[in-house]
């Protein structure tokens, strides 16, 4: 019996930016699971996953996306059934730091110049992506029909999310697999060189002419590396 594979989103997105990789993955015979992830806090977020892994017993595959990385590098801690993690486009923080930290350590991101603040009455900030530049700010390599879609349903990430350190990381203890886009824009280049080195990802591959929104734009890409990844077990 193939491990299940849970697929975490990121932020600016929701669980069916993984479409095209769920039915790959199924054809192949893994059962799949897309949470939902809440985008409000690292720890809530990581909590949500935490409960999805205790009621699945066999071996699994957990896969991040963007934000979602550092979501499932809090959420596998813990738990024994957890035999990968895959890093798409994705944070792997150390224990204290931020995704808010990790992203201005390099150059590169544009992020922050493109982004719509929603004030909330708790005083914390929701987070968009100004629809007039998703295209090219995230989804650079999607159809431009496709990438409106995408910038109308995004969901936004709080600003206690982006700025909350990371507990200790399952990626000390758990193989990692890394797999990033050359054109990135949310998460700069040379992050992702420096996050899968630092967590000894048993390997790592980047996809020339990819964007940020590898999940729907390059499924296939995807699928196959979370294959590999999975086969490792």
């Amino acid at each position: 019996m193939k491990p299940t594979v849970v697929l975490v989103h990121g932020a600016f997105a929701e669980s069916a930016s993984w479409n095209g990789v769920i039915g790959r993955l199924q054809a192949v015979g893994h059962r799949v699971v897309a949470a939902g992830n809440p985008l409000r806090s690292l720890s809530g977020d990581a909590a949500v996953v935490s409960s999805i892994l205790d009621t699945i017993d066999e071996p699994a595959v957990l896969v991040g996306h963007s934000y979602g990385g550092a979501v499932v590098s809090n959420a596998a801690v813990g738990h024994d059934n957890v035999k990968v993690l895959v890093f798409v486009a994705a944070f792997a923080p150390e224990r204290g730091e931020s995704i808010a930290e990790l992203s201005s350590r390099f150059p590169g991101g544009t992020l922050g110049d493109n982004l719509h603040e929603v004030p909330l009455p708790d005083g914390s900030m929701d987070l968009y992506i100004r629809q007039d530049n998703f295209h090219k700010q995230f989804a650079a390599d999607l159809p431009a029909e496709q990438a409106a879609l995408g910038a109308a349903t995004q969901r936004p990430l709080n600003t206690v999310a982006l700025n909350e350190g990371s507990g200790e990381p399952a990626w000390k203890t758990v193989p990692s697999w890394f797999i990033y886009p050359e054109l990135d824009f949310n998460i700069p280049r040379e992050a992702h060189r420096f996050m899968a080195e630092r967590a000894g990802a048993r390997a790592s591959i980047e996809l020339p002419g990819a964007s940020h929104a590898i999940p729907a734009s390059q499924p296939e890409a995807i699928a196959q590396w979370i294959e590999i990844a999975a086969k490792s077990i």
